[in-house]
């Protein structure tokens, strides 16, 4: 379990599991999310709830780790786009790790 802060002010926070983070590496949910100039900002987070919608309208029933994930992270109260970017932030140190240990194992 990971915990990222979601205001700058560091009062709010959100816990993030293990599969809430395999489940954004299976769907590639932050391939191409975030536009050239590299901001992450609230029509980011608009972009990958719509993103999030449409795979699971088009899923026919398998759909229990997006789900999830829509409940417990990206439609979560505290959720905003300083959260959207802690969460990209982790998840790219999450998937170094996975790498590196990976690395280790060969």
């Amino acid at each position: 379990m990971y915990t990222i802060q979601t205001n700058p002010t560091g009062t709010r926070s959100m816990d993030i599991s293990e599969e809430n983070l395999q489940t954004i590496e299976k769907y590639a949910l932050f391939q191409h999310l975030i536009d050239s100039n590299g901001i992450v900002d609230e029509e980011v987070l608009e972009k990958l709830r719509l993103n999030l919608r449409s795979l699971i309208s088009s899923s026919e029933g398998e759909c229990k780790e997006l789900l999830d994930l829509c409940i417990d992270v990206i439609y979560h109260n505290n959720m905003k786009a300083f959260g959207l970017h802690q969460l990209i932030l982790l998840y790219i140190k999450w998937e170094n790790e996975k790498e590196d240990d990976e690395d280790d194992d060969v």
